[in-house]
């Protein structure tokens, strides 16, 4: 009998690595393990930058409403901790909007939590 191979699966998996590292220089394009080690490592910086995407977004709204609460004479943690008392609930992202955008809105949010 003769022995039974899947060259169709182990082809497209192959194909499917060296798709993935197509524009990487050198052998991480075209030789297999190459590739594969270069995908591998990839991969694990992609999942790692969307976690550190989300850090970096929240760094930049806070900073954002911090600097907007400081024009209006107070600070980014007396402002949240006014916004809570107040059950005023807008989140990071639209205060950090308001806070850029519409500054006069943003005004009228922080004199609503006094």
């Amino acid at each position: 009998m003769p022995r039974s191979v899947n060259a169709v699966a182990s082809r497209a998996r192959r194909k499917k690595i060296l798709k993935a590292a197509k524009g990487y220089f050198g052998r991480r394009k075209n030789v297999l393990t190459v590739a594969k080690n270069a995908v591998d490592k990839a991969m694990g910086y992609a999942y790692v930058g969307r976690k550190l995407k989300k850090r970096a977004y929240r760094q930049l709204w806070i900073a954002r409403i911090n600097a907007g609460a400081r024009q209006n004479g107070t600070t980014y943690s007396k402002l949240m901790h006014k916004l809570a008392t107040a059950n005023i609930e807008l989140n990071r992202k639209s205060l950090a909007d308001l806070a850029l955008n519409h500054p006069d809105s943003f005004k009228a949010v922080i004199s609503a939590a006094k």
